[in-house]
């Protein structure tokens, strides 16, 4: 495409290019908008360097004029979109890339591969934080997924509510509270189970979490208290029915004396998995595949469209992919007590002002510079409280509507 629009003199033609869901994965009712800070870094960082001119030479991608152009490649248009942390509804302009259509177009996969990814892995951490009630969740996925994906998925899920993370690479590069728990690898490499207890808080003291249902679960957990005293931090469960352990575990840990010793449990946790456990006595959870795979919906279903030419509105026909041109404003309008009752996106046009209705774009690129973007933090801040305007329906985990619904106008407006 770029060495055609080259050769024609279309790749110069100033483009609006936005990134949107068409619908939402089966049975969610809302989307989280994730992965756009790392967008943002990649972006500023797209180059094509020797090597991969080199490549493309070798392989006879694309021709000279093309090699020349990608050589001194730097995107200077303005990016602009919905916060991380917001949440998404079919048709949320969730991303807007401005700018040179060549400029715009050589992103696309780039802008997709890591939206669809972290917004996928935002929305299954947030339905399972929304499960736990409150409970804190630790993501342990790093062992499902690949080596770069995992922390991605940290970062993702972090954002979402989860309290930490094992994968330290995270915690080093996003500075996410990092947590973890011995494996069953460490208690068998001792000839006893309290052996490996006594190794552990021989050098972690008796507030760490020991795992005790790697023989049995019972002679686990009195071990580990005979091992670390009553001021035992945790114990965790990894496997077998734990709605039954968890309140065999609470009882005897209480006759033990260790009343404050609370008790995580893991093994293969998904939202519903994690829902299930709300009235047993759990104080945590450890989620892995379900959350590094975005819990049965592993992309956001996330499309990058040209939507405007030189100023004018452009349309994609094709059936069950037809698009809304012309760039899209959005705002979400709001009862008087906070509640989000509908999204209004406006195509080409403003959208009409009402009292609370919250605006959902900002800027975060102009003429290819960085504007300030908000940290992890306050991402975090913005989902949670994102969570709470929603209608309590939309936090279901059964299938329904989206939670908000979303209303495209084209014309009207103040």
């Amino acid at each position: 495409m770029v060495s055609a629009a080259l050769r024609d003199g279309s790749a110069d033609r100033p483009c609006v290019f936005e990134v949107f869901a068409r619908r939402l994965p089966s049975g969610r009712r809302y989307g989280v908008v994730a992965g756009t800070a790392r967008v943002i870094e990649a972006v500023s960082a797209f180059r094509f360097g020797p090597d991969e001119l080199s490549y493309l030479r070798t392989a006879g991608v694309v021709d000279e004029q093309t090699l020349d152009w990608l050589a001194n490649y730097r995107f200077s248009g303005d990016i602009d979109g919905y916060a991380e942390g917001e949440l998404f509804f079919p048709g949320s302009p969730i991303l807007t890339v401005s700018g040179t259509f060549a400029e715009c177009v050589v992103l696309e996969t780039l802008i997709l591969s890591v939206l669809n990814h972290d917004a996928a892995i935002a929305a299954a951490a947030a339905r399972m934080v929304t499960a736990a009630r409150g409970r804190p969740i630790i993501e342990m996925g790093s062992r499902r997924t690949h080596e770069e994906a995992a922390v991605a998925a940290a970062r993702a899920s972090y954002l979402a509510g989860f309290a930490a993370t094992s994968n330290l690479a995270a915690g080093a590069r996003y500075s996410i509270p990092t947590a973890g728990t011995a494996a069953h690898a460490f208690t068998l490499l001792h000839d006893d189970e309290p052996a490996a207890f006594a190794a552990q808080v021989a050098v972690l003291g008796p507030g760490t979490t020991l795992l005790v249902d790697t023989y049995d679960i019972t002679t686990g957990i009195r071990n580990a208290v005979e091992v670390a005293g009553p001021k035992l931090g945790a114990v965790r469960i990894d496997s077998g029915d734990l709605s039954v352990l968890a309140g065999h575990a609470r009882d005897l840990l209480d006759s033990l004396g260790a009343t404050d010793t609370r008790i995580i449990v893991s093994g293969d946790l998904d939202e519903y998995s994690i829902a299930a456990l709300a009235a047993e006595p759990v104080d945590g959870y450890g989620a892995g595949t379900a959350v590094v795979t975005g819990s049965g919906a592993p992309t956001a279903g996330l499309v990058y469209k040209l939507v405007e030419v030189a100023g004018k509105a452009v349309v994609k026909r094709s059936e069950n992919k037809a698009t809304v041109g012309g760039r899209k404003t959005a705002v979400r309008r709001h009862k008087p007590t906070g509640t989000a009752v509908e999204e209004i996106v406006a195509a080409s046009c403003t959208p009409s002002s009402e009292p609370h209705d919250r605006a959902l774009q900002r800027p975060f690129v102009r003429g290819g510079v960085v504007q300030d973007l908000p940290t992890l933090a306050e991402s975090r801040d913005l989902l949670r409280q994102n969570l709470i305007s929603i209608p309590w329906e939309g936090l279901k985990l059964s299938a329904g509507d989206p939670a908000v619904p979303v209303t495209v106008v084209t014309s009207g407006g103040s």
